[in-house]
This record gives structure tokens, sequence and C-alpha cells, in this order.
């Protein structure tokens, strides 16, 4: 059973910094790509950013803002979140393509998301 669980999400003021944290477990074999996605009320869920073999890739509106990471030993992801506008509102997902002893093929998993809310 693979699971994602996001953690670090919370309230924070404009201007002001979080970091998001995903942990994968279960009965992985490898992991390739590992992203973060948001969604809004309302609204699509949209690519914040990804990382595969040490490449990212970030949306324009988090560039310059946002830096993701992660710790292939740990099976973690992170997303640093700085100077943090009330539009990046939005619940975070985590993302990753795992192939596992079962299924040779990889598949893409979500965790269950972690709201992050900026307000004053």
């Amino acid at each position: 059973q693979v699971q994602l669980v996001e953690s670090g999400g919370g309230l924070v003021q404009p201007g002001g910094s979080l970091r998001l944290s995903c942990a994968a477990s279960g009965n992985i074999f490898i992991i390739y790509t590992m992203g973060w996605y948001r969604q809004a009320p309302g609204k699509q869920r949209d690519l914040v950013a990804t990382i595969t073999s040490g490449i990212t890739n970030y949306a324009d509106s988090v560039k310059g803002r946002f830096a993701i990471s992660r710790d292939n030993a740990k099976k973690m992801l992170y997303l640093q979140m700085d100077s943090l506008k009330p539009e990046d509102t939005a619940v975070y997902y985590c993302n990753a393509e795992i192939a596992t002893e079962d299924r040779p093929r990889p598949l893409t998993y979500w965790g269950q998301g972690t709201q992050v809310t900026v307000s004053s």
C-alpha cells in the first residue's frame, strides 16, 4: 500500500514562510518524478513545482519564491514557500510517480492534501 502524506500547512501572514513536507511509504521500488500541486476553492488543480533527478520546474506564479527539494534516502519531498501572498491560499497536494514490486510500470499517486492559508 503506497501512501503519500503531506504536513506543514497552516495559517501565515502575507510575506511569511511555510515549509511543506511529503512522506512516501509502502511497497516502493523506485520513485521517479515528484511534485506539488495546489487547488483553491472553485478552481482547478494546478502545477506548483516538480523535481526529477535534480531537475526542477516551477509555475511562473511561484518562481523565485518557492523551492522544491527531495531526500531520496528518506523518501521525502519538500516545498519551501517564502514571500507568501494571499493568492497562494489553497490545498497543496503531493504527487509522485512510483514503481512497486507488484507493478514495475510506474503509476501516479496523490496525497490527501494540506491546507495553506495566507491572510492577515
